[in-house]
């Protein structure tokens, strides 16, 4: 088992309250909290439901605080921190252990000789959380309270409940509210309970991450509820949240269903890839069930990616970069194809979107390589699969893609006639992956001809040449047109520093940073680089970028480099890509070494590290970001799609060499 933690770790606060859980509903829906039971950000909850799917985040049920009476004694099971520093109840002292059973999580107190398990679940397909209670062991019965606090704001939000009235009315087994006339209306059901309604607003919850980041750091939420019960040893409780009318209201067989959704993916993955599943560590086999939390339906058939828990949407970008990770990785090869097609609705002007709001249908489209990504993420697909149909399909939109590319389409991305490499980028703009904005400063703006667009451009042309014989179309210009980028990519090569620029023909000229984005012309599956270049790019990034836990965003000895991400938006954003170190970076990084040295025992290794964070922060998962001075702390996001797909892409990828 992974994750699986004593009082050593649940007993100190400082440890129980850092470290996450997360669950996931399939279609942009979560539930996640700290194993003490403290909230410390604005998007912990145990319903955050997806209102039109995968967006349209919405707080619903923040948490439950419980209690037991056990003989003559009360156990408090809940933790707060409150806006006054004071910490009260003290539940986490009653924890006795905490693990993953699957994606599950499990409490275990002990409260005298008793032991009470909680599990935490959401039904797939469902805005539907579920709690379930077992007296696991005890010598006399046990009566179990727990207040349910809730809540009805967008995921970003932050809720002062002064004269704030919701409409709380009866229901078979619980109670259905509504927070206003036009507000979707969730349900609190508890069979076997007794159930009393309250309208009690508990004020000053303190936010401790949400302060770190300099933002609101308190927030008030509504006690709609107290349950009660009496259970006997071995028997069990489920409180179900849930924006259905009818839920299914067994638990048991609610938790089965979700074992077995948990098995199936083990099976796909199995059946996909005997070898490398007989051979992996017990910490790959739990990014399998980690890729799965990022997999969403998108309206009205389609599937996507969300990039990243707890704020994160759907972005184009990390679903092209993704989706071999999460998908093909995984024998999950279906999905791959359902995204490539989902994506392939909203092509406009040559461009895939970058992301979807959280609110509104229109796409933004200010990206630059989500698209030449896509190039990408089709041709593993097919070398996957052979799947001539969805080439056959998808051709004549790629050709339309790099059709507009070579007369110019939005935000000033086009072809230079004059070396035929792709130039992007006007003022106020962040076209790339490095796209930090505070107001209207941009803070690594890369106008010009960044490296790793141009190492996907040449890659994109190589592949529709490729595409082209297969399907006995014209393909002699697309070759023409790689041999002309391949001809002209030396102007990247910096041959003083022994490495590549990061930008080309940028206002200021070429940028000879040191950053990580030259990996890809090492990794991808074409390089435009020769040998002896190839050798100095992954040399280089070993020297100056690599931590534990990904590659810097920028060379420590840059006088632009910050080691820490911390602080408040302008702050943090200042730091995000001038050397805060991304998880993501990772794969790429192992897969340039081993094409490069031909070790993929040594390439793997590189890889390892991430074994020991899946038990920090994001439990079973894997972090968006780390400072980029030592001890590298995880940042951002706690569980980031493009993090544990390019380590599983990377770790199978090696298994196979």
């Amino acid at each position: 088992m992974v994750i699986d933690f004593g009082r050593e770790i649940c007993g100190v606060l400082p440890s129980a309250e850092t470290r996450e859980w997360l669950v996931t509903n399939g279609i942009g829906g979560f539930a996640s909290g700290t194993i003490a039971g403290v909230l410390t950000r604005r998007y912990h909850g145990l319903l955050i439901a997806a209102l039109k799917p995968p967006l349209d985040r919405t707080l619903l049920v923040t948490k439950l605080d419980e209690s037991v009476r056990y003989g003559e004694d009360v156990y408090p099971l809940s933790t707060n921190r409150w806006s006054d520093g004071i910490v009260g109840p003290h539940g986490y002292r009653h924890l006795e252990r905490f693990f993953l059973e699957g994606t599950v999580p499990v409490w275990r107190y002990a409260c005298g000789d008793a032991i009470l398990e909680k599990r935490i679940w959401m039904q797939q397909g469902e805005n539907t959380t579920y709690v379930h209670y077992q007296l696991h062991r005890a010598t006399q019965p046990l009566t179990l309270t727990f207040k349910t606090f809730v809540n009805y704001r967008d995921y970003h939000g932050n809720t002062n409940g002064n004269g704030w009235q919701m409409e709380i009315d009866e229901i078979e087994h619980g109670l259905k509210l509504s927070a206003y006339p036009d507000a979707t209306p969730f349900f609190l059901i508890c069979r076997g309970a007794s159930v009393t309604a309250f309208h009690d607003w508990y004020y000053g919850f303190d936010l401790a991450v949400e302060r770190s980041r300099g933002l609101s750091d308190r927030e008030d939420h509504l006690h709609a509820a107290t349950f009660q019960t009496t259970l006997y040893p071995g028997q069990s409780l489920t409180f179900i949240t849930s924006t259905e009318a009818n839920p299914n209201l067994d638990g048991e067989t609610a938790l089965r269903a979700q074992h077995n959704h948990e098995q199936r993916l083990f099976d796909c993955w199995r059946l996909d890839r005997v070898k490398q599943v007989e051979t992996s560590p017990i910490w790959v086999r739990q990014l399998v069930l980690a890729a799965d939390q990022f997999i969403v339906n998108r309206a009205p058939n389609g599937k996507t990616i969300i990039a990243g828990y707890p704020w994160f949407g759907d972005w184009g970008r990390d679903t092209m970069i993704s989706l071999s990770g999460l998908t093909l990785a995984t024998g999950r090869v279906e999905i791959a194809r359902s995204i490539l097609y989902t994506f392939a609705q909203y092509l406009d002007r040559g461009m895939l979107p970058n992301r979807f709001p959280d609110a509104g249908e229109i796409p933004e489209y200010n990206t630059v390589d989500a698209t030449l990504w896509y190039f990408i993420a089709i041709f593993d697909y097919y070398n996957a699969t052979e799947d001539h149909d969805v080439i056959d399909n998808l051709f004549p939109m790629l050709s339309e893609i790099i059709d507009w590319h070579c007369r110019g389409t939005r935000y000033n991305i086009h072809l230079d006639s004059a070396d035929g490499l792709l130039y992007a980028g006007e003022a106020g703009t962040q076209l790339t992956w490095m796209d930090a904005k505070v107001g209207d400063w941009v803070v690594t703006p890369r106008i010009g001809k960044p490296i790793e667009v141009n190492a996907l451009w040449y890659n994109a042309l190589r592949i529709m040449a490729k595409f082209a014989r297969q399907l006995g179309k014209p393909y002699r210009e697309y070759d023409a047109m790689a041999e002309r980028v391949l001809a002209r990519f030396e102007r990247f090569w910096n041959a003083e520093a022994g490495y590549c620029y990061d930008v080309l023909d940028s206002p200021d000229g070429n940028d000879a940073s040191l950053r990580p984005n030259q990996i890809f012309t090492v990794s991808l599956p074409e390089s435009p680089l020769n040998v002896n270049q190839q050798k100095g790019v992954v040399d280089a990034c070993s020297r100056s970028l690599l931590t534990s836990y990904g590659l810097r965003s920028l060379d420590p000895r840059d006088a632009n480099y910050r080691g820490r991400y911390s602080g408040d938006s302008v702050q943090r954003d200042g730091a995000y890509h001038q050397g805060t170190v991304w998880g993501w970076l990772i794969g790429s990084f192992a897969i340039a070494h081993h094409r490069v040295y031909g070790d993929p025992v040594k390439a793997r290794e590189f890889l390892e590290p991430m074994a020991n964070h899946l038990r920090n922060q994001g439990l079973g998962s894997l972090s968006e970001i780390f400072d980029g001075d030592a001890p590298m702390m995880p940042q951002g996001c706690f569980a980031q799609a493009w993090t544990v797909a390019e380590v599983l892409r990377a770790w199978i990828t090696l298994a196979k060499s």
